[in-house]
């Protein structure tokens, strides 16, 4: 957990909203100098902080609509603080909670370096990453819909098996497998939008591809060159990471992919585990996706995995690669170096 620790003369805590925002600036000495909600807008907010921008730094809590005021203040040269959601335990814990006393708490926070800080995704590559992520929800959808298809099939108990309906060949003759007609209408709608679904991802694909290699080449050509990672996984961790000078060590980064297992401890004893939300949900998937498709075709991966098997497990063995695949990468990404199989291997 980072801290903004910087001392300025003004502090502004926001509890921001999508119509309202409510706005609280304290002075050095913890004075309210201004505690007020006003409409969000770009022109309403800088006119209100305006008699103290000679040394101000903003805070907002971290949810979906702090891009444009972070753009903002990154336009207008103001420090600006985003706060991890779900370290900020002060604003969730009172017996009261509405807007006015929240703003005050992060305002409070702020000025006493208590604030936990999240990263401010820069814009240059954010919209990109956006881009990326609807299009691998619109790749869970499209699954769905395939993975109904397949479970219709089971529950009237067809003796011959659709094969590999991701593949537009394999689709012919499909619907006519069933004699309900009810049944083939629902399956021909699941087709159509499966259908609808597949040149909106290809567009999305191409478009993306062509951004990554505008944005960073090298670490997208590094990246593949890992077995399993393809041009999607790689992109999902080249956007997700966007760089990897932001982590201070690969603990940081690990703990940051969910690769590791957070623990309770108090007078030497062990409780739980706890902060299985706190880290990038994308880099987990992706991560544990590169584990798994690491060992297609691969002997020598399919040895290593066999060894941690027999000592771990199959499940454990599993989340041992996807932790040393994510080492692997941030030392790859560090020292601008493709990847060794043998040195990843031990062989």
């Amino acid at each position: 957990m980072r801290f903004y620790t910087k001392q300025h003369k003004f502090y502004c805590g926001i509890d921001l909203h999508t119509k309202k925002m409510y706005v609280c600036i304290l002075d050095e000495s913890g004075e309210i100098r201004l505690h007020r909600n006003i409409r969000t807008a770009r022109d309403v907010f800088l006119s209100v902080i305006d008699p103290f921008r000679e040394d101000i730094v903003v805070s907002v809590e971290c949810m979906f609509t702090w891009y444009w005021i972070s753009d903002l203040c990154a336009a207008e040269g103001i420090p600006f603080v985003l706060g991890h959601a779900l370290y900020m335990k002060a604003i969730h814990g009172g017996k009261a909670k509405n807007d006015k006393i929240d703003s005050h708490k992060i305002a409070v926070l702020l000025r006493g370096g208590m604030i936990p800080m999240a990263y401010t995704y820069p814009a240059r590559m954010r919209a990109t990453r956006d881009l990326l992520r609807r299009r691998n929800h619109l790749m869970r959808k499209r699954a769905e819909l395939y993975a109904h298809i397949q479970n219709t099939r089971s529950q009237y108990n067809l003796s011959d098996y659709l094969g590999r309906i991701a593949k537009a060949q394999n689709r012919q003759g499909v619907v006519e497998q069933f004699e309900e007609p009810c049944v083939q209408k629902m399956l021909h709608a699941d087709l159509a939008v499966i259908e609808a679904y597949d040149p909106i991802i290809a567009k999305m694909e191409r478009d993306i591809i062509s951004m990554a290699n505008h944005h960073d080449p090298v670490a997208y050509a590094l990246l593949k060159s890992i077995p399993g990672i393809g041009r999607i996984l790689g992109l999902v961790i080249l956007y997700e990471i966007e760089t990897i000078k932001r982590f201070p060590s690969v603990q940081d980064f690990v703990s940051y992919c969910r690769l590791v297992k957070c623990t309770k401890e108090s007078n030497g004893k062990t409780y739980s585990s706890s902060g299985k939300k706190i880290g990038n949900s994308h880099l987990k998937w992706a991560f544990s996706e590169a584990a798994v498709l690491f060992l297609k075709g691969n002997e020598p991966g399919k040895q290593y995995l066999n060894r941690l098997t027999n000592k771990h497990g199959k499940g454990k063995a599993l989340s041992i690669l996807a932790h040393k695949m994510g080492r692997a990468v941030y030392f790859m990404l560090k020292n601008k170096q493709a990847f060794d199989q043998k040195k990843f291997l031990g062989l």
